[in-house]
């Protein structure tokens, strides 16, 4: 019992501080980041900001500075070129051929009909600029982000539309940028040079992802967000605050972290759920960088691809593509583009965390259940099943031992009554007894050691897979990895207040609650009365600990009480133990009957 009552304490524990980070840390800054993206279009900050090095020689943007506009004014300072793509819109700026603007179809920033899209991309002199950059580097007169490009093919930028920038540098260089994107939310932007001058040519072919000032993070431990990329299949992942630590280089003006692949890769900035990349082609080796530019109080950060040089020989053209990725997560989606760009780990640019053993099984499953019956909140209830029945085996012998134990109460009372003075002559009486009945009492700890991982492997994929973002379920249940909407301390709704965020106690917490309170009775009472009255608290302790946890796993804690009470009630009667809680219903319902 002592090795339970530890087991036990520390799944407690563990618990108690996830909850708590959850309530005090997560949900605040959930709350946060939701009322920042709603208003984050219309936040105009009044102050300069230096732009993002990248390597174009003279043409650096590191020395520009310029005052930041609200969005819609930052966009029509450029002349532009339309997106309108299956799942993304916006434009290219035909200053510096950026892909600047980009919103996604299919998201939205909050669960509302009437809510915006979810913003990727912003341009550079609006507030929290984020886009994308192509060019060559290696000459003096080459196109770079004040470079005022011509549109020469096309008008709208869709699949199978693709339109085409042109440049004439006036010494006998001809550049054009071919952008193309897919059903999804991948770019090819194809560059050429035409040399029509006199004399050989070197340049060298490069894409550069920017990113003003350091966003809102939300994951902490539980998930990274920031630098990231993979190499040869070796992923790499840097946090914001990781960029301080890289070596300063004079010449890129910016702090800067290198890595090299030799034919397979791709780098990027990923948040929670959304991300851009750069994936230069298969087979070809490149260098790609992390830097940190900018002022202490205005960073810029950024990912960018060099690719070898070329030399462009006097008549000659040469192309160079780079892949360019921005959008959702959708762990779909990545692992397509895995397999078919060849760009290895690409799939992990989802933080599956240390145990992605369980993570990446977990998700899978769900997602096929999901594809089948069109609901995750069912989904999770057929997970809990499954997992369920995985564990009958461990489940049964655990049950088992419980329920011979539970059958022995009376007489483990005595031997307690009969040594309550000697402590070492009762453990020896209980000893023999359950040698004698051949009962293992640490076996009820089995079924505790497997929830614990299935419990914190379905929390890292609730919180981390855009899958489960405003996945609805049934009734009030809107978004699976939000938590329960209604309190009980505001009537479900009744009251027009907000509580502190540990009050948030909604239906699905109290449900659970109730379900644990029940699956509880059939456990053989602990002799210890200080235990006895942890055990008593325990339901009330995990309905305020999961009150601000996702709803998708308050009801898989639910499902999982209520799979239990069945299992253990049936295995534990076939023992011959006496199942109190049944018979305590049975009464109470014949009373009721008999008043009437």
């Amino acid at each position: 019992m002592g090795d339970q009552k530890n087991l036990i304490l520390a799944a407690v524990l563990s618990f108690l501080v996830i909850g708590l980070w959850e309530v005090f840390v997560i949900a605040p800054q959930r709350a946060e980041i939701e009322r920042n993206a709603q208003i984050q279009a219309e936040i105009a900050q009044e102050q300069g900001i230096d732009g993002v090095p990248v390597p174009v020689g003279e043409n650096n943007l590191a020395a520009e500075v310029t005052a930041l506009l609200g969005r819609e004014e930052a966009l029509a300072q450029n002349e532009r070129v339309v997106i309108d793509a299956p799942r993304v819109d916006g434009s290219i700026s035909l200053t510096g051929g950026r892909i600047d603007d980009l919103n996604l179809k299919d998201y939205r920033v909050t669960i509302e009909e009437d809510s915006p899209e979810v913003t990727v991309l912003s341009p550079r002199n609006a507030g929290d600029a984020y886009y994308a950059l192509f060019g060559w580097a290696g000459g003096k007169s080459v196109p770079g982000p004040k470079t005022e490009w011509t549109l020469a093919e096309g008008d709208t930028l869709d699949m199978g539309k693709p339109v085409t920038l042109e440049w004439e540098n006036g010494a006998g260089l001809t550049f054009t940028q071919r952008y193309e994107i897919d059903e999804n939310f991948m770019f090819t932007v194809t560059q050429s040079v035409t040399n029509e001058g006199g004399e050989a040519q070197t340049l060298s072919p490069y894409g550069v992802i920017a990113r003003h000032g350091e966003p809102e993070t939300e994951g902490f431990y539980l998930l990274h967000e920031g630098a990231i990329g993979g190499f040869d299949g070796v992923t790499q992942s840097i946090d914001y605050d990781d960029f301080e630590d890289f070596e300063m280089d004079v010449a890129e003006r910016a702090r800067v972290e290198k890595f090299t692949a030799e034919n397979n890769g791709w780098i990027g900035i990923t948040d929670k759920y959304w991300m851009t990349a750069l994936i230069p082609e298969k087979d070809n080796a490149f260098t790609g960088a992390f830097k940190l530019a900018g002022r202490d109080n205005a960073p810029i950060f950024s990912a960018d691809v060099r690719l070898p040089p070329v030399s462009i020989a006097p008549g000659a053209t040469e192309t160079s593509a780079i892949r360019f990725f921005a959008g959702a997560k959708q762990a779909d989606v990545l692992a397509m583009y895995e397999e078919k760009l060849g760009a290895q780990s690409f799939y992990d640019a989802i933080d599956w965390g240390w145990f992605f053993f369980l993570t990446k099984p977990f998700f899978w499953i769900l997602n096929t259940i999901y594809k089948l019956v069109g609901n995750f909140g069912i989904a999770i209830i057929l997970l809990t099943v499954l997992v369920k029945a995985i564990m009958y085996p461990l489940a049964y012998k655990s049950y088992v031992s419980m329920g011979k134990m539970k059958k022995l109460q009376p007489e483990t009372e005595k031997i307690r009554e009969k040594h309550k003075e000697d402590p070492q002559a009762m453990q020896r009486a209980m000893l023999e007894l359950y040698k004698k009945e051949k009962v293992n009492p640490a076996s009820g700890c089995v079924p505790i050691l497997f929830q614990i991982p299935v419990f914190f492997a379905l929390y890292k994929v609730l919180f981390v897979t855009i899958e489960m973002r405003h996945a609805p379920f049934f009734g009030w249940i809107k978004d699976l990895a939000a938590p329960d909407p209604t309190s009980i301390f505001t009537l479900f709704g009744l009251i027009d207040w907000s509580p502190p965020t540990f009050l948030l106690i909604g239906i699905w917490p109290i449900i659970m609650g109730i379900t644990m309170w029940l699956q509880m009775q059939l456990n053989p009472a602990p002799p210890d009365p200080i235990q006895k009255k942890i055990f008593a608290w325990m339901p009330v302790l995990f309905t305020f600990l999961l009150g601000n946890f996702p709803a998708g796993l308050v009801i898989y804690w639910t499902a999982n009480n209520v799979l239990t009470i069945i299992q253990q009630s049936t295995i534990m009667k076939s023992q011959g133990a006496k199942i109190e809680l049944f018979d305590n219903i049975k009464g109470l319902f014949s009373k009721k009957k008999s008043e009437n």
